[in-house]
């Protein structure tokens, strides 16, 4: 196959990219890094209660694991609530989205 033959499997692959690019002329591909790094910017909180709640459970799970079961129930009742924060950030930060976009 020649290299200026154009591959129809390859130009159907291709195609969303030009048919976004039509759409909006703003539009930017980006890498992986870019991406999170623009939704922490979007929502910085979501990672702190990502954060937490690993935290809690990582500190929980040791203490079960050395015999300290009075810690070990305080983490993982502090996971739940982190991971009651986090989700209440999530759906926060989706009802701003979707208010702002409106």
């Amino acid at each position: 196959m020649s290299p200026h033959t154009e591959d129809p499997e390859k130009l159907k692959e291709l195609d969303w990219i030009s048919v976004r690019t039509k759409l909006n002329d703003n539009y930017k591909i980006e890498s992986l890094k870019e991406k999170m790094i623009r939704k922490v910017r979007e929502n910085p909180i979501i990672p702190l209660g990502i954060l937490a709640t690993t935290s809690a459970l990582s500190y929980g799970l040791y203490s079960f694991y050395m015999g300290n079961t009075k810690m070990s129930q305080l983490m993982m009742r502090a996971r739940v609530g982190a991971q009651s924060f986090t989700l209440i950030a999530i759906i926060g930060g989706w009802i701003i989205i979707t208010r702002k976009n409106n």
